[in-house]
């Protein structure tokens, strides 16, 4: 008896896990059976390839590490939390939300691909990860876009003005910023729900956003 997959996606600093957080709140006060989950799993050592990455242990750019050498580093990740912490919630009929997916490798990696090679990258993850190794695929991605510029200013202050914590995809602007053109292709082409979560130059507030997302998973829930 599957289960059903809500995942939020967006850029470092748009508000995800704060949107996942509300969102398990509002469908546990209806009632729902429903799970969080986040990724990449920090508590997990199976996170430990990527906490190198983004570290920069393999190199302080992005691009230090291809797009498919990345993606299997969060694959792994994600298949170890399947497996212990959420996979039998889901098959009993349980609903996950997750903060990120492999829809974040769809973000960030094509990211570090030319355009003309996109489109092969991303048949290669869906099959990797989700006729390979066998993990869920999604039922419906909300995408929470934003600025770039904005999301960095939310990320200084997140870390109090330090940019030392930053890891090194937090830290490139340009990157982010090419992850943004990125996020936007994926969102047409695959079919994600878009959030607008900037209005007038500025942050729309959190109680607006998670007005919108809850609605989103409302209609969702009841055509599925």
């Amino acid at each position: 008896m599957k289960g059903r997959l809500i995942v939020i996606e967006g850029l470092d600093g748009s508000g995800k896990n704060t949107q996942a957080k509300l969102l398990e709140e509002s469908l546990r006060a209806a009632g729902c059976n429903v799970l969080k989950v986040s990724f990449p799993d920090y508590e997990s050592q199976s996170s430990a390839l990527v906490k190198m990455y983004l570290g920069g242990e393999f190199g302080s750019d992005p691009d230090s590490v291809n797009a498919y050498a990345a993606s299997c580093f969060y694959a792994v990740d994600r298949f170890a939390s399947y497996k212990t912490k959420w996979g039998s919630h889901y098959n009993s009929g349980g609903i996950v939300i997750a903060d990120r997916y492999t829809t974040s490798n769809a973000v960030h990696q094509c990211a570090k691909l030319p355009e003309d090679q996109q489109e092969e990258y991303l048949r290669w993850l869906y099959e990797f990860e989700y006729s390979r190794i066998g993990i869920p695929q999604p039922d419906i991605v909300i995408y929470l876009r934003v600025d770039p510029d904005i999301s960095q200013e939310l990320m200084t202050k997140r870390y109090g003005g330090s940019e030392d914590k930053k890891d090194i995809h937090e830290k490139d602007i340009d990157y982010l910023r090419r992850s943004r053109i990125s996020a936007d292709k994926c969102a047409s082409r695959l079919g994600w729900k878009t959030v607008e979560c900037i209005a007038d130059g500025q942050m729309r507030s959190i109680e607006d956003i998670s007005g919108e997302v809850s609605e989103i998973v409302r209609n969702f829930m009841q055509n599925a």
